[in-house]
């Protein structure tokens, strides 16, 4: 039988419903809509009546925040949406995970769609206006309000695929209708190649070889633009003719005989370097992964050898097309290059690349999505699959120009590192095996490699939802867990993550012979065929290649980490890849021919003159400055980037946002090197630089100027460049056969390649997308620099002015005749920052950028409201011009001349020159208002008068059994992924942690980590729950995969019999804390079942996640997880949240206050609570932070006490440590 039940919030908690309705009358402009009610349907079979009523209370719902009912509203109108068949479900996926955890049964089919319930006058077109709103028909559908008999899909059971007969005799005419009718990504002659090879093999091919020789030498797999051969080039200007020519004497040094390609001119220099001897520390094998170099890491017993990692990966087609989910794997995907190369992913920054997002949805062109619906989605996903796997988002940044609706730019960078005694590589040998890790296969992502290095057209834009991968991020976190254990690690011998082309590339890429079972993939559903398998891109899945004897152990390792494994392939020494499906090969085909990546393509190139690339003079200071405040390329992405996690891992050096305030943005991401154990004062850092404006103009001086932009960001940190490494990503128009077309990218590369030989710093690595048309519209010429480095945390410097009465100066470089710094010019500006840094000299630095020194004054005044009086002398022209390569710099004392003055800075926060005054109100309601309708970040919340508690404990009852090192244990459950940060921070404090991951893929592993729970209950002397989003924080609401699992029977009576009986301490933090307070065990002490009147925590006001830094006033320290604080002390901490409001009565709130169990509130600047959403990121109810149990030693708070330690958030005041970790270890003693 099946179940079903819909689930509304209660009246007051509608806050999704009310934004969707007031989205419709703005932005529809369907005034007529009287109200909006939303419903989450679930469906749910194999299950007792008496289980799915327990459920309906525990897991679909929470009586504090939701009404349940089993009928539809009746009137108005109804529609459900769910999701395309092959679409992941999280919210159906965690619901039926939480149901098995607390039946220790089979686990239940679940199906969920959402209900819309409109009321008002609304006409037909109306309707079909809002549905088209609200169904994206690339991952959804409406839905049938019938109820199901089954939720069983019936699925045909293919049992062969079709053999394209009469293929090797196809005439010129025939071969263009295949790839007309079958939508192939490769071109007239490369079929025509593959029709030569299969007469050479005397057979015709199955349409599974069809398709995996089309994934493999797509644009996306094989780079097959930047590998066309350039016969021809001309040129109009004769500063790319020398540099042209520059490059052909550099091939001639390194006798090179390669064709003249775009890739040969991206990657030279580095061979350049590299033959003289400056790159000394690049690691390089036959493994291709990620940009890798060796570096040396500080530590607690000296320096060890490590490896550093980082990538960027760009998913603008999925992105334009489905935002979350593109968004989503653009992250997943970059992540799972280094992690392929053993390495742990701890930082990644975002950049993107849209039209106006401001634009009104009727002007949203046809096919396409509007705008603003692209912008919030894709931000959404990315956060939300960087945020729940454990990705410090360092930086995030969103570029606009007009030709970004083509096609949207959605990159991802991420950096990584291992010790390098952890990275085994070998090449594959005959008899090593194959082991598939990780997530199921299914119909999701097949053709996104195709689909992926294609233009579109409103026609192909209807075929291509297949295409979009669905990310799972807490199987993401697994796999990282299992790659960071060294066993792991050092069984490997190489590895590839599952990208683009599925099986096909994944495991074909790894050994020149393969031999593949398709029968052994495991499959999320039936229903798959031989072609499916071959080369659906469904995600979280990683390829290792490990000997033989050494799978058994793999694949337990992965078991204890809740992840599936099966040897899928064996290598052979035959060269051939093969695939067998159901007895039958399906594939068969030779490496060598694979290799040739199609027919060798020519094409020649003309570039054209660059244009001027000056910028238009400002004629007013004020409405020249208040003009650029509201640039949307200059103003406040406060809104976009505080949705992204910015402080897991404990290793953020500088937040995203500086000074007191937390307003002014930082140049360069900049994160310790994340150990799991011990400190270290070794940070990397990593910086992007580009502008779309310039380099459509010439795309040569914009990339050379990307180049100089994000090592100048680097420089403007504190990095010395000893050792700097570069990566790009190169985005451009579908270029065709039009020479017009190839000049863009070969005028790009070629001034990047002038950069990097001027600079003496190579790109190791890149991405290409060379796809950006649709229609008639193309992408801007488009090359993003990324520059990496390592340094130390104690050198780092961070852009807001630190005080008033300081001399602010400009040091510039010589500009030549070409508009570009003069290379030994720049060299010696670097040199003489990086001297004054070291000298104590320089307290902030900024590089200017798109908006010139303005608005470098503008951004590094905001953070701490200090001002600056302008020199005299300064002109409106050097204010607003360009000035890449330049450095603002705020200076201790004016003893030594450098560079112009620029003036002094002030107290007041205002910007005054030859007597005109901008005030820091009027510049900020610019800079924040411009995209406040689209990323809101200063929403009203809360005016009422909050009491200020204090309720102070001088003693604290001890446990009668003392324990010198007490023991806590840390359950790491799908979806944790704090718990290194926890685990560290304990063990600092003298505790012994002890990680237990509960396995929850068969009712017997659930069942054997309830045991082991029970069992590690009754031996230690704590628990912690640590952070993260339990099953994704589905089904609708945090924590109900924890809560499940510890109100089973034996683990409920183990708590009790650790609070109750042992005097011993728990500690929830986020999403620990939401567990807690829906077991009870805060504020009640113990596990009960809540009802309607107890507390509880949801979703925060501002309706999105939040993350930055607050501050916390201890109102009471009658915990002794605060003996060390004092009632009044302010502490700032790091939060990271999408529900944290805390919610309860009046009456209760008095009693809990009365009792001392507030134990502390968001307060401002002052140290006064409030509701500002500046400092209460969430809208708590007497902005309460934190709570605990009547006696104190059950402790649930938001804020992330545990992400502290020595050299993080050098920008941003504050007092840290609330010495939490060491007061529950003294309490033991």
């Amino acid at each position: 039988m099946v179940y079903r039940v819909y689930v509304e919030k209660r009246p007051g908690l509608t806050a999704e419903a009310d934004a969707l309705a007031s989205d419709i009358r703005t932005l529809l402009g369907i005034s007529s809509l009287k109200g909006l009610r939303l419903l989450n349907r679930y469906d749910v079979e194999n299950i007792s009546p008496e289980l799915f009523d327990h459920s309906v209370r525990t897991i679909l719902s929470e009586p504090q925040l939701d009404l349940v009912t089993d009928t539809l509203p009746e009137g108005g109108i109804l529609f459900a949406v769910e999701y395309l068949p092959g679409q992941f479900d999280q919210r159906a996926d965690s619901a039926a995970q939480c149901i098995q955890i607390l039946s220790q049964g089979e686990r239940p089919l679940v199906r969920s769609a959402r209900v819309y319930h409109l009321t008002g006058d609304l006409t037909a077109e109306e309707v079909g206006a809002i549905k088209k709103y609200l169904i994206n028909p690339v991952e959804s559908r409406e839905a049938s309000l019938e109820p199901f008999d089954t939720l069983a899909m019936d699925y045909a059971i293919p049992e062969t695929v079709a053999t394209l007969n009469g293929f090797r005799d196809l005439d010129e005419e025939g071969l263009a209708a295949i790839v007309a009718d079958y939508g192939l990504a490769m071109d007239l002659d490369d079929l025509r190649f593959c029709r030569d090879y299969f007469r050479s093999e005397d057979r015709d091919p199955t349409i599974t070889e069809l398709r995996v020789i089309d994934t493999y030498w797509s644009d996306h797999c094989r780079h097959t633009t930047f590998l066309t051969t350039i016969d021809a080039v001309e040129f109009q200007s004769p500063i790319l003719q020398q540099t042209y020519e520059d490059y052909l004497n550099t091939r001639k040094r390194l006798n090179r005989t390669k064709p003249i390609n775009l890739m040969d001119i991206g990657t030279i220099v580095a061979k350049y370097l590299k033959k003289q001897g400056k790159m000394p520390r690049l690691d390089e094998s036959e493994e291709v992964n990620a940009c890798t170099v060796k570096i040396k890491v500080d530590t607690d017993h000296g320096k060890e050898d490590w490896l550093l990692l980082f990538k960027n990966e760009t998913h603008n087609h999925p992105t334009e097309i489905e935002p979350f989910g593109g968004a989503a794997t653009c992250v997943g995907g970059a992540i799972r290059d280094p992690l392929s190369g053993r390495s742990y992913v701890y930082s990644a920054m975002r950049l993107t690349g849209a039209a106006n997002p401001l634009t009104p949805i009727e002007e949203t062109m046809a096919g396409k999505l509007p705008q603003r619906t692209i912008v919030t989605k894709a931000a959404a996903g990315y956060s939300s699959y960087g945020n729940q796997i454990g990705l410090a988002t360092g930086q995030v940044d969103e570029l606009y120009h007009p030709g970004y609706a083509a096609k949207r730019m959605e990159i991802g960078a991420v950096i990584a590192a291992a010790p390098a005694a952890n990275v085994r590589r070998e090449r594959p040998a005959p008899g090593d095996v194959v082991i598939l890790l990780g997530g199921r296969t299914g119909r999701d992502g097949c053709g996104g490699a195709t689909g992926s290095s294609k233009s579109h057209t409103t026609a192909s834009l209807e075929t291509c939802g297949a295409e979009v991968q669905k990310g799972n991020a807490p199987e993401e976190r697994k796999l990282q867990r299992l790659f960071r254990n060294p066993e792991a690690s050092r069984l490997i011998k190489r590895c590839n993550d599952f990208g683009a082309g599925g099986v096909s590339v994944a495991i074909g890429e790894l050994a020149e012979g393969l031999a593949i079972d398709l029968n052994q993939v495991p499959k999320k559903y039936e229903g798959l065929d031989g072609t499916e398998l071959a080369i659906s891109e469904s995600q979280e899945r990683m390829a290792v290649v490990v000997e033989a004897q050494d799978a058994p152990r793999f694949m337990e390792l992965a078991d204890q980490e809740n992840l599936e494994a099966t040897v899928v392939a064996t290598v052979t020494d035959q060269g051939r890849l093969t695939m067998t499906w159901n007895g039958n090969t399906i594939v068969d085909i030779a490496r060598s021919f694979l290799d040739t990546n199609g027919v060798e393509k020519h094409t020649t190139a003309i570039t054209a003159a660059p244009e001027s690339i000056l910028k238009d003079q400002v004629k007013d200071f004020r409405q020249g400055y208040l003009d650029l405040a509201a640039d949307l390329n200059v103003c406040s992405k406060r809104g976009l980037s505080e949705r992204f996690d910015s402080t897991i891992g404990r290793g953020t050096v500088l937040m995203p946002f500086g000074g007191k305030y937390q307003l002014t943005p930082t140049q360069a991401m900049v994160n310790k090197i994340s150990r799991e154990e011990g400190e270290t004062d070794t940070c990397s850092l990593m910086a992007w630089g580009y502008n779309p404006y310039i380099t459509e103009k010439s795309p040569y001086h914009g990339a050379y100027l990307a180049v100089i932009e994000s090592v100048s960001k680097l420089v403007a940190t504190g990095a010395d460049l000893k050792e700097t490494y570069l990566s790009f990503q190169e985005y451009f128009q579908k270029l065709g056969k039009d020479p017009h077309r190839w000049g863009q990218p070969l005028a790009a590369l070629l001034g990047a390649y002038r950069a990097q030989k001027e600079l003496e710093i190579a790109a190791i690595g890149g991405k290409d997308s060379m796809s950006g048309s649709f229609e008639d519209l193309d992408v801007p010429p488009t090359l993003v620099s990324f520059a990496v480095t390592t340094d130390k945390v104690s050198r780092i410097l961070s852009p807001e002015f630190k005080g008033a009465g300081h001399p602010v100066v400009w040091l510039c470089p010589e500009y030549g005749p070409d508009g570009l710094p003069v290379a030994a010019s720049l060299k010696k500006v670097y040199q003489t920052v990086n001297r004054l840094v070291k000298k104590g000299k320089v307290l902030a630095a900024y590089t200017p950028g798109y908006g010139g020194v303005a608005e470098g004054i503008l951004k590094m005044s905001l953070g701490n409201g200090i001002g600056l009086a302008f020199d005299p002398g300064c002109t409106l022209d050097e204010l607003f011009s360009y000035a890449y390569g330049s450095f603002i710099l705020e200076l201790t004392d004016n003893k030594e001349t450098i560079g112009l003055s620029l003036g002094t800075t002030t107290e007041t926060g205002d910007l005054t020159w030859n007597g005109q005054t901008l005030t820091a109100q009027e510049l900020l309601a610019a800079y924040e208002g411009k995209l406040e309708p689209i990323y809101p970040c200063n929403i009203p919340q809360g005016e009422e008068t909050i009491p200020t508690l204090s309720y102070e404990s001088d003693s604290w009852k001890k446990p009668l059994i003392k324990a010198p090192q007490p023991r806590v244990l840390i359950p790491v459950f799908p979806g944790t992924n704090c718990e290194y940060d926890a685990a560290k921070a304990m063990a600092q404090a003298g505790a012994v942690p002890e990680i237990v991951v509960i396995k929850n893929l068969t009712a017997g592993d659930i069942a054997q980590s309830m045991d082991l729970v029970a069992q590690k209950l009754a031996q230690a002397q704590m628990v912690f729950l640590p952070g993260g989003f339990s099953g994704g924080d589905e089904p609708d609401g945090s924590a109900k995969l924890i809560t499940s699992f510890f109100r089973a029977e034996k683990l409920k009576d183990q708590v009790h019999d650790l609070l109750k009986n042992r005097d011993g301490l728990m500690l929830g933090i986020c999403n620990g804390f939401q567990a807690l307070i829906k077991l009870g065990l805060v504020p009640y002490g113990e596990i009960v079942d809540t009802d309607e009147h107890c507390p509880t925590l949801t979703f925060n006001t501002i309706g999105r996640h939040q993350s930055r830094l607050v501050h916390t006033r201890v109102a009471s320290n009658k915990s002794p997880w605060l003996m060390n604080t004092k009632p009044g002390e302010v502490y700032t901490v790091p939060i990271s949240h999408g529900e944290g409001r805390f919610l309860a009565s009046q009456e209760l709130v008095q009693q809990l206050a009365d009792n001392g169990q507030i134990a502390t509130q968001y307060v401002d600047l002052a140290g006064n609570p409030t509701a500002d959403v500046h400092f209460n990121p969430n809208n708590s109810v007497w902005a309460i932070e934190g709570i605990t149990s009547p006696d104190g030693r059950v402790l649930g708070k938001m804020g992330h006490s545990e992400r502290t330690g020595p050299g993080l958030y050098q920008n941003v005041p504050g007092d840290y440590d609330m010495k939490l970790f060491r007061s529950a270890v003294e309490y033991f003693l």
